[in-house]
């Protein structure tokens, strides 16, 4: 039986994604088409949204003009994470996690850094990078008349998620004649062998398709109410359960700082994203730690007199992924595929690359499915456990002790037994590309180095000759006086930012 009708059960972020994929991919297929179903009913999730750098490569390739993007979404640029108060209360604690490698002038400074810093170096991993004073100055990454998806410094993308999906959905139609039905899928209708045959509508309708993509949210109409995949529960990895949601008006002359703050707080953190018309906020917490009506209080601190209860939205964070990805002529993408919170931008890139997979290695016959089925959920599955690993680093290693919170998260826990391995090796040695697995993880060296020493982890310091030092030492002050020189070239984000809109709007006048 030919693959040939393909439809995506559900629209927003994940849908739109898999569209554009399967559309780049497979649209020269004879008589191929995919047909996104999306209910009316069925509100988003997604507030402000963050991505990893990695997106810009990928909206290219999709045909996604980046001019259209910050216009139509409110988007804004960001050159990495901001982690405050995520280690014992001390004046200016927070570090960085930048999209731009640790290493001054191309030089790895780790083994120099570690080996000073307890003679009282004057500045921190952070700095390594020439993100830093950029970020900490809230200037653009991109110089005036850089061209798209190329900017100074490596950046990626805050925006809202609503537009952004408005924004795909467009591009699909428009370049990959992807078609679109809004209809509520009631249930689907299962085969003689277990295959999904067709889709049961609201107004009474049945449809059959021949492949299907379940991005219907935590809901998984298809892979778990159709087919009973499971959720493999990552909860005891990860313990913040629960967010409070506030977005935020800003104002046209606001600063916009470019890159997300996660500010950690006595049971979890708070997230807080800029985007050019408001601030995307959200209070994460363990329920086993914090009553929602402490959380709520604490939210109300965070934010003084921009706080307003009534417009607070609870969402349940539940950490996991499905027991399969793919299974018979079903695979699934976004919250239907999994879950973890938002600490490290996550949920765009798994969706994207896993679209992209999906996209590429979808056979043209039903009877080469499951080979493929196997090589996929292999894959998927390493995915996910190790963006577990990585974002479970951030509150294993902390020397937060100041609530129970935070000294569940730091004691002898559960954790993979990969994490748990290279921990141990890193007390010894600093991580290296051989301890990663090339690019079925989204984490690599450059990450862990700025968690792991932003963090102050204690790994062992080797005993270089003078004559290294020397070198490393001249390398990172002529760093430093780069890095100052790149800041001085850039322009405030916000004053960037107005300014496109400005050029815009004249060039459209023309």
């Amino acid at each position: 039986m030919k693959i040939k009708k393909v439809a995506i059960v559900g629209g927003g972020t994940a849908g739109w994604l898999a569209a554009n994929h399967l559309g780049l991919e497979l649209s020269a297929r004879e008589g191929f088409s995919v047909t996104v179903v999306e209910s009316k009913d069925v509100p988003t999730i997604g507030v402000g949204e963050g991505t990893v750098a990695v997106i810009r490569k990928s909206l290219e390739k999709l045909g996604v003009s980046e001019a259209e993007l910050l216009l139509r979404c409110d988007a804004t640029f960001k050159m990495g994470i901001k982690f405050v108060n995520w280690m014992a209360p001390k004046k200016d604690n927070f570090y960085y996690h930048p999209f731009d490698a640790p290493y001054p002038l191309g030089v790895d400074a780790t083994d120099y850094w570690l080996s000073n810093k307890p003679t009282g170096s004057f500045y921190e991993f952070s700095e390594l990078a020439k993100t830093y004073l950029a970020a900490e100055g809230n200037l653009c990454p991109k110089l005036r008349n850089s061209p798209p998806y190329q900017g100074v410094v490596n950046y990626a993308y805050h925006f809202d998620a609503k537009k952004f999906s408005e924004l795909l959905a467009d591009n699909a139609k428009r370049r990959f004649d992807v078609l679109y039905k809004q209809k509520t899928v009631l249930s689907a209708n299962l085969d003689d062998n277990g295959f999904i045959e067709s889709l049961n509508y609201d107004d009474g309708e049945t449809e059959g398709f021949d492949f299907f993509v379940d991005c219907s949210g935590f809901s998984a109409l298809l892979m778990e109410k159709a087919l009973g995949v499971g959720l493999v529960d990552k909860s005891d990895q990860i313990a913040p359960d629960q967010a409070l949601v506030l977005q935020v008006a800003t104002s046209s002359d606001d600063e916009i700082a470019p890159y997300t703050t996660a500010t950690a707080h006595t049971a979890g953190w708070i997230w807080d994203i800029p985007l050019t018309t408001r601030r995307g906020t959200g209070f994460v917490y363990s329920s086993a730690h914090m009553t929602e009506q402490q959380a709520m209080a604490e939210f109300e601190l965070y934010h003084g007199a921009n706080f307003c209860q009534s417009k607070v939205r609870k969402i349940p964070l539940k950490t996991g992924y499905r027991e399969k990805f793919w299974l018979k002529n079903c695979t699934s993408l976004g919250l239907a595929q999994g879950f973890v919170e938002p600490l490290e931008s996550t949920s765009i890139v798994i969706t994207d690359y896993c679209a992209s997979l999906i996209a590429k290695l979808l056979p043209d016959h039903r009877d080469h499915l499951e080979a493929r089925a196997q090589q996929v959920n292999r894959r998927v599955e390493y995915i996910w456990e190790r963006v577990i690993d990585f974002v479970q680093l951030h509150y294993l290693i902390s020397d937060r002790q100041d609530s129970a919170f935070w000294r569940d998260c730091t004691a002898p826990t559960k954790m993979s037994d990969l994490l748990r391995e290279r921990l141990l090796l890193w007390k010894n040695f600093i991580p290296t590309h051989y301890d990663f697995s090339a690019d079925i993880e989204f984490f690599q060296r450059e990450s862990f180095l700025a968690i792991l020493y932003g963090m102050n982890y204690p790994t062992k310091a080797l005993e270089n000759n003078a004559e290294y030092d020397e070198f490393v030492k001249v390398k990172v002050a002529e760093h430093f006086q780069a890095m100052t020189s790149l800041a001085e070239s850039l322009t405030p984000q916000r004053q960037w930012i107005n300014e496109f809109y400005a050029y815009a709007a004249n060039v459209n006048k023309v």
